[in-house]
């Protein structure tokens, strides 16, 4: 199976996580894809997999030389975002891409003007889909990389390594992924996230945000004796969100700002 082939037939599996959800993982179906990874590892001549009761998966590739070495890890995410479908995905390869507009459905256009990276990709195959769902390549692309890249190792034993790690874990875009990875079991000396970004890029740092539900409450009263009495919630709501510094909100700030 090769890289591409691998990654379309991962994106059949919806896993999109809720933050709705006091579950682990927050949404079932993200255990259904993790017990196929699982399979698939063990399918694919890995050691020590197993997957725990919230959908972690640990597994590892054994090292083929004799030097004592580190122990490195690489780790990608199950689900996908809440905040569009990931379900029916109709994924389809655009070969030797053009750099101009791409239609994805009738009337669903991906433009180079709002989006002029794809200029960067001229001459590439790209993969799409139909514009109504995700393509779920945050992050199943970096787990169809990891899998792909052991099978390489495997098959081509002159490239001598030591033990590496795999990891895999649910509901990182709801900020939950972390809680209950278990570095001790995962056992490296160090670890790469594969996510999205640029070829070549390596983030050393990681964008940090906390979330808070703010409930506001305003006293209802009939609007014909309103006057000094009745607290409107929603002006209590916009006056709140105008004393945040507009300087300060993430569409204005990058890097340590």
């Amino acid at each position: 199976m090769d890289l591409v082939e691998r990654f379309i037939n991962y994106t059949k599996f919806d896993t999109q996580s809720s933050e709705d959800s006091e579950s682990v993982p927050s949404t079932a179906k993200q255990l259904d894809f993790a017990k196929y990874l699982k399979h698939e590892l063990e399918e694919e001549g890995l050691s020590d997999v197993e997957m725990d009761d919230m959908g972690y998966i640990y597994a590892t590739l054994k090292g083929n030389t004799k030097k004592k070495t580190p122990t490195i890890g690489f780790i990608s995410h199950m689900d996908t975002s809440p905040d569009a479908s990931g379900k029916d995905i109709k994924a389809r390869v655009i070969e030797n891409y053009d750099g101009e507009d791409i239609e994805l459905s009738p009337g669903i256009i991906s433009s180079v003007e709002k989006f002029p990276e794809l200029k960067a990709h001229k001459g590439e195959d790209i993969i799409v889909t139909d514009g109504t769902t995700l393509l779920g390549a945050d992050d199943k692309a970096g787990i169809a990389e990891i899998v792909q890249a052991m099978c390489y190792l495997r098959d081509h034993k002159e490239i001598k390594h030591g033990d590496i790690r795999v990891g895999f874990n649910p509901d990182e875009e709801i900020g939950m992924g972390a809680h209950h990875f278990d570095v001790e079991k995962f056992g490296c000396d160090w670890a790469y996230t594969i996510d999205g970004g640029d070829l070549g890029d390596l983030e050393y740092e990681n964008f940090n945000a906390a979330a808070a539900k703010i409930h506001i409450k305003g006293v209802s009263v009939h609007t014909g004796y309103a006057k000094g009495k009745m607290i409107n919630a929603s002006r209590l709501a916009v006056e709140f969100q105008n004393m945040i510094p507009e300087a300060e909100t993430p569409e204005q700030t990058e890097g340590y700002q």
